[in-house]
């Protein structure tokens, strides 16, 4: 497999229960604060209440007068590729004539926010259809062409927990192929009843704030946010600043189970194998990764088994003990994470934890730690055994 070209990453925008934008969502990372609570949006009979990182605060859009009314995951979308285009220098104005694509990661936010409606068919009531024609026009990725006036491809990637990270590998290769100028690319989730009902089903939700990586991890918490990048090809954003680069994608599935990773890795070393020979990157130049970590046991051990095995000794992260799992939003929002603390030099502690598993041969940062060197790696482990990796560098290159 031979090297790709690198694409250019010009801008970056993100909101999750760590923050409304990437500033907030920094400061509060590195400042070691988190605030998981009961769901506030939705409430359940469940006996349990679950921890969840919802947004604090609401936002506002410029939405047309024709379109006032989407599902959340399209507003938050909408928001991180409005935030992500400022940060690039991009009027929405100035991408008219331009060949700009929008591929977007995702996975029940939009499909199963219609309950209320199915809870009222189902008991012989006759509801208005407005829920429905809601789902109908809130493609996350045709409600930012809409909204933006875009004309380039557009495409929704559903493939579980590594949904965003595939939607930025597979919006590179749209600039790489010459079907595009600009790609705005990544992922979008909201919380929604149905999702945490479905995850306390699952037996793998944690009472408590989670833990990744630590002896005592009982399960993850949900969240919701979305991260976006704004990828241009190199000749396309000469004499613009350029906060990184996608050098490397790997992708791979091991179908070994519908929720849990295979044991022994295989699908994210794949994947991680088919990134490193993309990019012409090796394993020694990887100045840190964002891992997974979703504070389950199964994920863990086997992510900690597969850094220890490819990249020993290399500092790790896991950021979701601030954002929850935010599920098809997640590959987005730590590939804007991995690049802001590239820049920046450093990496937050891995809240959360404070006990070793025996069990694991690696643990992850314990404080916010300084980092050195251009490269880093960001990774999805998703139900299904998809495994997807993605090899971000800063600035020049």
């Amino acid at each position: 497999m031979g090297r790709i070209l690198p694409i250019a990453i010009t801008g970056l925008g993100c909101l999750s229960g760590a923050g409304m934008n990437l500033r907030e969502s920094l400061e509060n990372l590195f400042l070691n604060q988190r605030n998981p609570r009961p769901p506030q949006r939705f409430s359940t009979d469940h006996p349990v209440s679950y921890p969840v990182l919802e947004l604090r605060d609401e936002f506002e859009l410029p939405l047309d007068q024709q379109e006032t009314v989407y599902a959340r995951t399209s507003q938050l979308a909408l928001a991180a590729a409005l935030e992500a285009l400022h940060d690039a220098g991009w009027e929405a104005k100035d991408l008219r004539g331009k060949r700009v694509g929008v591929c977007l990661g995702t996975t029940v936010g939009c499909a199963l926010n219609c309950d209320d409606f199915y809870r009222a068919y189902k008991e012989g009531k006759n509801p208005g259809m407005a829920v429905i024609e809601r789902f109908l026009r809130s493609n996350p990725a045709t409600v930012i062409a809409r909204q933006l006036e875009l004309d380039g491809p557009t495409q929704i990637v559903v493939n579980a927990c590594s949904s965003g990270t595939d939607a930025i590998g597979i919006g590179a290769s749209w600039l790489r192929a010459g079907a595009c100028d600009i790609v705005i690319a990544g992922g979008a989730d909201e919380l929604a009843r149905v999702t945490y009902a479905g995850f306390s089903s699952l037996m793998i939700t944690d009472t408590e704030p989670c833990k990744p990586f630590d002896v005592n991890r009982k399960g993850l918490n949900l969240g919701e946010g979305a991260g976006l990048l704004v990828l241009e090809h190199k000749d396309v954003c000469q004499n613009k600043r350029v906060r990184g680069y996608v050098l490397g994608y790997g992708s791979a599935c091991d179908a070994y189970h519908l929720t849990a990773p295979r044991p022994d890795g295989a699908g994210l070393k794949q994947a991680m194998n088919e990134a490193f020979a993309t990019s012409g990157v090796k394993a020694e130049q990887i100045s840190f990764v964002n891992a997974h970590g979703t504070g389950t046991p199964d994920n863990d051990r086997v992510e900690s088994r597969v850094l220890h095995e490819i990249l020993p000794g290399v500092p790790f992260v896991s950021t979701k003990g601030y954002t929850g799992h935010t599920l098809g939003a997640a590959g987005g929002i730590e590939a804007v994470f991995t690049l802001a603390c590239l820049q920046r030099g450093e990496l937050p502690a891995n809240i959360g934890f404070s006990d070793p598993d025996p069990e694991l041969p690696t643990t992850p940062v314990t404080e916010n730690t300084r980092i050195e060197g251009d490269l880093a790696l960001s990774e999805s482990l998703a139900f299904g055994g998809n495994n997807a990796v993605l090899i971000l560098a800063k600035g020049e290159i």
